[in-house]
């Protein structure tokens, strides 16, 4: 599946709460999101509209990696 290229920061905020990340707080532009399935894990979004490609992809490997699957697999999930 290919990566959304319009996506904004509040909207991968809405659509990581899919998977249990909430909102701890928020510095400037940054939101910081928090989740404690399968662990405590920390992710920054930027509040960007459009988030840049290649921190979108490395937001995704790291929330993929924590969740223990693989980026196709957490791009259909949140995506599809």
């Amino acid at each position: 599946m290919k990566l959304p290229r319009d996506l904004s920061g509040e909207e991968l905020v809405k659509v990581l709460a899919r998977l249990g990340y909430e909102v701890s707080h928020q510095t400037g532009s940054h939101i910081r999101l928090t989740t404690q399935q399968n662990g405590e894990h920390h992710v920054t979004v930027p509040a960007h509209d459009p988030i840049k490609v290649g921190t979108l992809k490395a937001i995704l490997r790291d929330i993929a990696t924590h969740a223990g699957i693989t980026r196709e697999e957490l791009l259909a999930q949140l995506f599809s």
